[in-house]
């Protein structure tokens, strides 16, 4: 498969951010005086944004109380997203190693301020020609409007490029683009690939560069 751009997820599929997510709804939670949360039940809520991640853990009999955790969240999760934050194993080495042979890009539903902190964060600077997050449009994942936007600001055609990522709404923004998808088994929405399957699979970042060649 021969690719010119690979466009990677944030959470779950570059960066395991499960600890700092989950700290910082349960602070969120617990300032409200509404019930701490499991690490994995917080897990199962990440995937299409801040909002509906909070709506999700506050549950429909305290929707009354979503801006103030809303508020409170943001706060302590700007101040503490890069706590626990870090790259999965392989993935800085293996960007660092193709970065000569792939233009490379992220679209994520996390808010770009967040995006843009934990990628300078962890990764050295220009590893990422294009960043889309979940504000940067009106639309978020599944919705295909940022892919194609990074797919007309790289001039590269659907046939070129590759989307990654851990969760059907990586997965359902391909093929809505017509991109080629590559679903990490890894992360953390591993379970939509079922209902949506990627084009293929890749148990550890690293493989994904033995299933791929550039295109010259």
């Amino acid at each position: 498969m021969e690719k010119r751009l690979l466009v990677f997820d944030l959470d779950g599929t570059l960066v395991d951010s499960r600890e700092d997510l989950a700290f910082s709804v349960n602070h969120a939670m617990a300032v409200h005086g509404l019930p701490v949360l499991s690490l994995e039940r917080v897990c199962e809520f990440v995937g299409d944004g801040v909002t509906m991640l909070l709506t999700r853990a506050i549950g429909t009999g305290y929707a009354g109380l979503f801006p103030a955790v809303r508020k409170t969240f943001l706060t302590h999760y700007r101040e503490h997203l890069l706590d626990r934050t870090r790259p999965y194993p392989g993935v800085l080495e293996s960007l660092l190693a193709h970065g000569g042979d792939y233009r490379m890009a992220v679209l994520t539903n996390k808010p770009i301020g967040m995006t843009h902190a934990i990628l300078d964060g962890l990764f050295p600077e220009g590893t990422f020609r294009e960043i889309r997050g979940g504000d940067s449009f009106a639309t978020k994942k599944p919705d295909p409007e940022g892919l194609i936007d990074i797919l007309s600001s790289e001039h590269a055609l659907p046939g070129e490029t590759l989307m990654v990522g851990d969760s059907s709404n990586d997965i359902r923004a391909g093929i809505a683009a017509g991109v080629a998808t590559c679903g990490v088994t890894y992360g953390l929405g591993t379970h939509g690939f079922a209902q949506y399957p990627p084009d293929f699979t890749i148990a550890r970042f690293p493989e994904l560069f033995t299933r791929i060649r550039p295109k010259r």
